[in-house]
């Protein structure tokens, strides 16, 4: 179900506020002032402030799977460098997305509630992550079995969200040295 134009008004202000004041600024009320719409209208579309934080990162969560699907596709008939190309593209992504910025560089009060969403309470976002590159592997038909993939598309969706959380090396490298170790894992299938 797509989102009304009133919810994705609230939510692009809820991104702003978040951004331009940081999390502990958005209020039901400044939410519904920035958006124009009451605030029972916010808590209608979006429930409470948890909720909102949720749908923020579940939002933008589908943008960066938009970022995956389109390196996939760019990459039709080389799984590897699919791989090494959407690697590159989430973290060059993830570099210019003032949102994630927002949210990992929060290390006070009450800004740290967004945090948990993107890391220890990272379920609901590390299960549609693997769903989307598990369809995306999926057509390639890679000589391995599901006992071994499955866990091998866990571990490089988890090292990506590493390197997006806190990068050690240049989107272009990360995603050169995740291809290799892909390709020499898919190699010895």
């Amino acid at each position: 179900m797509a989102p009304t134009p009133t919810r994705e008004r609230i939510l692009a202000a809820a991104v702003e506020l978040t951004t331009s004041q940081g999390w502990a600024a958005v209020t039901m009320a400044r939410l519904a002032e920035a958006a124009g719409v009451s605030r029972q209208t916010v808590y209608n579309e979006v429930g409470s402030k948890p909720a909102l934080a949720e749908v923020m990162v579940l939002e933008e969560l589908a943008r960066f799977l938009g970022v995956v699907e389109q390196a996939f596709d760019a990459e039709p008939d080389d799984l590897t460098r699919a791989i090494g190309r959407s690697v590159r593209d989430v973290l060059t992504y993830a570099r210019a997305n003032p949102l994630l910025h927002a949210v990992v560089s929060a290390t006070h009060g009450a800004d740290t509630e967004l945090l948990p969403l993107l890391t220890t309470n990272a379920g609901s976002l590390l299960g549609a992550a693997k769903e989307v590159v598990s369809a995306r592997v999926a057509p390639y038909a890679p000589d391995i079995d599901t006992a071994h993939l499955e866990p091998a598309i866990d571990m490089v969706v988890r090292v990506v969200l590493s390197h997006v959380m806190q990068p050690s090396s240049s989107p272009e490298q990360t995603g050169a040295d995740l291809a290799w170790l892909a390709g020499r894992v898919l190699a010895r299938a």
